[in-house]
């Protein structure tokens, strides 16, 4: 496996070591060991979530106030633009986001520790996107930020109108949301 930087430190993207040939090919998604050595972290992931949606679906930027989530962020099918927007009051890099695009193919996956607001863009047909989280969803503590919040200026680079949910399109604004301090 190997950990990329981004410009936001705390932000990783991970490239596993991908054996193939002409039958298909075997990576390991992930194994806690290499993880721990390869970023320093000492993660213990408790859910796995699914999700599948069509071109053009926009979810997000999702987080919980209280039990925050990390995320280990891959797609499995199809592609999407990933995105984690910095939202604690007190970091350096305070309304900053990273965008990657992952994809079936490049099997990249993108670390997203607690603290952040975490969307996707689906770019193909459809995708379908898998997750692990190191805490349990606790709908209490579910929130929301506008996904085209002009503070933070996010460059979805979108040619239509996309698919949102009704709480992503009342989601508040960053300057009006509850965050972390």
């Amino acid at each position: 496996m190997k950990i990329i930087a981004t410009k936001i430190p705390e932000v990783l993207i991970i490239e596993p070591q991908v054996f193939g040939d002409d039958r298909g090919f075997f990576f390991e998604s992930f194994n806690a060991k290499s993880w721990q050595e390869k970023t320093g972290l000492n993660i213990n992931f408790v859910q796995d979530n699914h999700s599948r949606s069509q071109q053009n679906v926009l979810r997000g930027l999702h987080y919980q106030i209280q039990q925050p989530q990390g995320k280990l962020v891959r797609a499995v099918v199809g592609e999407i633009l990933d995105i984690a927007v910095d939202i604690r009051k007190s970091s350096p890099t305070f309304g900053q986001w990273i965008g990657e695009v992952l994809t079936a193919e490049n099997k990249k996956q993108l670390w997203i520790p607690e603290g952040f607001a975490h969307g996707f863009l689906v770019l193909s047909e459809n995708a379908e996107v898998l997750y692990k989280t190191n805490n349990f969803y606790a709908p209490e503590y579910d929130r929301s930020i506008r996904w085209n919040d002009p503070d933070i200026t996010i460059n979805w680079n979108l040619k239509i109108t996309p698919l949102l949910s009704n709480k992503d399109k009342n989601a508040p604004l960053l300057k009006d949301a509850e965050i972390y301090d």
